[in-house]
C-alpha cells in the first residue's frame, strides 16, 4: 500500500512537546510514524513558507505595474515552486501553514510590513524596482542561511541549500537587469566578498 494511502488513514494519538522538540505520534493498521521538529527549526520553517510567498507577491506586483518579464518569470516559475516545496515540508511535519492565499497578505505581521515597504519602493520606477528584487534575494539568502545553520536534517537542508541556488540565480539576473540600464548594483547585506562570488566577479 502506497505511503499516501496510509497517510489517510492515519489517527493522531499525541503530541507532545519536549525539550523544545514537538512531536506527533500517528497510528495507522499498517504503519506508525513520528515526526519531530525542534521549536527552531519548526520556526525558521513556517518562516520560510511566508518569505517565499513574500518574493512571489511583491514580483507578482511589480510585474503589474512594470509589465517587465523578470518579474513574471521569476514569480511564476520560481519563487512558486519554492513556496510549494515549504508547504510541502510543513506538511510533512505535520505543522500548520501560515500562507493566506490573496497576494500581499501575510500572518507574520513583519513579512506584512516588509511587503508593503517594498511594493512601495518598487512602484516609484523601474530601476527602483529592480533594486528592490536584489534586495530581496539578498535577504532570502541570509534568511536561508540561519535556517541552514539551524538544522541537521538533510531533508531541510537541501531544500534551503536549493533555494539557496535559486536565490543567486535571480540575484544575478536583477543585477544583469540593472547593468542594462547602466547602473552598477552594490550589495547591502551580503558582504562584498561572498557578493562578489555569486555575480563571478
Amino acid at each position: 500500500m502506497k505511503i499516501a494511502s496510509l497517510m489517510k488513514k492515519a489517527v493522531v494519538i499525541g503530541m507532545l512537546t519536549t525539550g523544545g522538540v514537538v512531536t506527533t505520534t500517528y497510528i495507522m493498521p499498517e504503519l506508525a510514524v513520528a515526526a519531530s521538529l525542534s521549536t527552531t527549526e519548526a520556526s525558521d520553517l513556517t518562516f520560510q513558507r511566508e518569505e517565499e510567498k513574500l518574493a512571489r507577491d511583491v514580483y507578482l506586483t511589480l510585474y503589474d505595474t512594470w509589465d517587465a518579464r523578470i518579474f513574471s518569470n521569476i514569480a511564476t516559475r520560481a519563487e512558486q515552486r519554492h513556496t510549494d516545496v515549504m508547504k510541502m515540508l510543513l506538511d510533512k511535519y505535520l505543522l500548520p501553514d501560515p500562507a493566506l492565499p490573496g497576494i500581499g497578505t501575510f500572518t507574520n505581521s513583519g513579512l506584512q510590513s516588509k511587503y508593503e515597504e517594498l511594493v512601495a519602493k518598487g512602484l516609484v520606477s523601474y530601476v527602483e524596482a529592480l533594486y528592490v528584487g536584489a534586495f530581496i534575494e539578498e535577504l532570502d539568502m541570509i534568511d536561508l542561511q540561519h535556517a541552514i545553520d539551524n538544522t541537521s536534517r538533510v531533508d531541510l537542508r537541501t531544500a534551503y541549500q536549493n533555494l539557496m541556488e535559486g536565490s543567486k540565480n535571480h540575484l544575478r539576473a536583477f543585477v544583469s537587469s540593472l547593468d542594462l540600464q547602466g547602473i552598477t548594483y552594490a550589495p547591502v547585506l551580503l558582504s562584498r566578498e561572498l557578493y562578489d562570488v555569486i555575480i563571478g566577479l
